[in-house]
């Protein structure tokens, strides 16, 4: 821990509290109650995404207060301050959902712009929901400082006829009720119970996916990421990470000596062996740019195809995060991949050891129920898997956790719908017909705008039996909760003019997840006379403001949908001004 007054020559803090020329800020902080002392320490953003308008936030308020008695053990001055959330469960299945993947920018925008006016010297960042996760891991790398993430922790599961339930339990009893399969009673009943405390949604979701990235990444303490949101337990895990983030400062570790490509290779094994959410295809793309680091969606899919899948977690499996959790947690994954010699161990942490050091401390060992051995896993592949073909030039994603080998491959003719509200409309309406691949486009990250998830089409889908007799294929993206033969982030996107632009209706499509084939029976002098045919993108209704501004700046879901040129482009580090 620092001790004694502290030398700021290299602290960005110095800017606003050193010398004669600072007095009038330092007049603004004795304002807040804070002393010489205080005034003179290192100063260390405490950046949260708490709001009411979700569980998945609800208790970060409370957790960044033991962040913060950390920070002034470790003889820092903590400063907190909040930023946005979109909360994916309520945004889906309506315009909101243009607004989430839009929001991961803007919260790293806006802890950046934030860092940046306050000479903060560190950060810790704590996320509960899809988005804000990537986006805060994405502002520590972008800024380059001492960072430590620390994730909220999970929603605890529901309980209904004597059974665990979450809220893709509640997405799929829609469809089940819409075939009328459910009544009114039984639904009402399921909704209520669905949820029963703070946190991110149970399963292995993109929230929980992207906590035990943030773990495998390195940015995060071992096993933080575990423990439910309701446990008080929590507050262990803020005050050591409030510790940790002074160490770093002590010792010069910054985000990027942390977050290097080892170690993003160490986050894709772990998305891959816990069948972990598909947008994790994008936000470790993200993470990287800012990084200054090559390592697009082709890259992640290369890590999965060799990753086996053994841990046993919703949508494809049984278990919740709690039960991870009981079972050893990320640190016991990790070991297990350091069996197979999958886990680059020289990779630095947020405990200022390398990631072999940390997992010589962990004790447990996998229980063979949640975490299986990796010598006998469910799958000897990851439950993530990348296709490419004349349908997809810059790649798609899908995830087969879950999936037996012949329910991976797939061919039919296209029904195509021109954006998701068409496609829900006919899958309630059953206007389909079973063995068809129903093409949603009009939904990537400029063309959307926003790339929405599909979770109530798919789910609809499944609670109507028929998740298993169609397949799916978008430009937009899927929820971590969705199941079945759906392939998102198809690329380029139909606004760019990819080959999903000019499929029509019948068009055989072929999928193959077993030798990653995504492809349309069409010759390219066929896909060419339809280009040159193609009358344009079509227009949205986002003709100004944020998301009109967000489709004019992102960029392909190759490269992780990122709104500026990355740290390959920077002329300054924040640190070193």
């Amino acid at each position: 821990m620092l001790k004694g007054k502290t030398d700021k020559t290299n602290l960005p803090s110095r800017h606003v509290t050193e010398g004669p020329s600072r007095a009038p800020h330092r007049s603004y902080f004795y304002a807040m109650g804070l002393d010489e002392e205080a005034i003179a320490q290192p100063w260390v953003g405490v950046a949260t995404c708490w709001n009411e308008a979700a569980p998945c936030n609800i208790s970060l308020n409370r957790q960044a207060q033991s962040v913060k008695l950390g920070v002034k053990k470790g003889m820092g001055t903590p400063r907190e301050f909040t930023t946005i959330t979109v909360t994916d469960g309520i945004a889906m299945g309506h315009e909101g959902m243009r607004s989430s993947l839009a929001s991961r920018d803007a919260i790293a925008d806006t802890v950046e712009l934030t860092m940046r006016g306050h000479c903060y010297d560190a950060l810790v960042g704590l996320a509960g929901c899809d988005k804000s996760l990537p986006g805060m891991m994405m502002a520590m790398v972008r800024l380059n400082v001492p960072s430590v993430f620390i994730y909220g922790g999970s929603i605890l599961p529901g309980r209904l006829d004597g059974k665990d339930v979450t809220v893709q339990d509640v997405f799929e009893a829609v469809g089940q009720h819409q075939a009328g399969n459910m009544s009114d009673a039984a639904l009402a009943a399921l909704e209520r119970v669905a949820c029963p405390s703070a946190g991110a949604c149970g399963g292995q979701f993109t929230a929980n996916t992207m906590a035990c990235v943030s773990e495998a990444i390195g940015l995060a303490l071992m096993n933080s990421s575990g423990a439910p949101a309701p446990y008080e337990s929590r507050d262990q895990y803020g005050v050591a990470s409030g510790e940790a983030v002074m160490r770093l400062i002590e010792n010069n570790i910054r985000a990027r000596d942390i977050v290097t490509r080892k170690s993003l290779e160490n986050a894709a094994r772990v998305v891959a062996c816990t069948g972990g959410s598909t947008n994790a295809g994008l936000h470790l793309p993200a993470i990287a740019h800012e990084a200054g680091i090559d390592f697009d969606l082709f890259d992640v899919c290369d890590i999965f195809k060799d990753t086996p899948y053994f841990v046993d977690l919703k949508p494809g499996g049984q278990y919740v995060a709690k039960d991870l959790y009981e079972a050893g947690g990320v640190p016991v994954v990790l070991k297990e991949l350091r069996k197979a010699g999958l886990i680059h161990e020289d990779c630095m942490t947020a405990s200022g050891r390398v990631i072999g050091e940390e997992l010589d401390l962990i004790k447990g060992e996998a229980d063979g129920r949640v975490i299986y051995p990796v010598e006998t896993p469910i799958t000897k592949t990851g439950g993530v898997v990348g296709l490419k073909g004349n349908l997809a030039p810059e790649g798609a994603i899908v995830k087969v956790a879950g999936m037996t080998q012949a329910e991976q491959v797939f061919s039919g003719p296209a029904r195509v719908f021109e954006c998701e509200e068409d496609a829900f409309e006919a899958v309630k309406a059953r206007e389909y017909e079973e063995g068809e691949v129903l093409v949603i486009r009009n939904e990537g990250p400029a063309g959307g705008p926003g790339m929405r998830e599909m979770l109530s089409t798919t789910a609809a889908l499944s609670g109507q039996g028929m998740g298993k007799k169609v397949a799916l294929i978008t430009d937009g993206r899927f929820s971590g909760a969705t199941r079945g033969f759906c392939v998102g982030h198809v690329g380029p996107e139909a606004a760019h003019g990819g080959p999903i632009a000019m499929l029509k209706n019948g068009d055989i499509i072929t999928m193959n997840a077993i030798t990653g084939e995504l492809s349309v029976n069409l010759t390219d002098a066929e896909l060419a006379a339809r280009n040159e045919a193609w009358k344009g993108p079509r227009e949205t209704i986002y003709a100004s403001g944020a998301l009109w501004k967000y489709s004019q700046l992102v960029g392909g879901a190759r490269l992780g949908a990122t709104t500026h040129p990355g740290a390959k482009k920077e002329r300054h580090i924040y640190m070193d001004l």
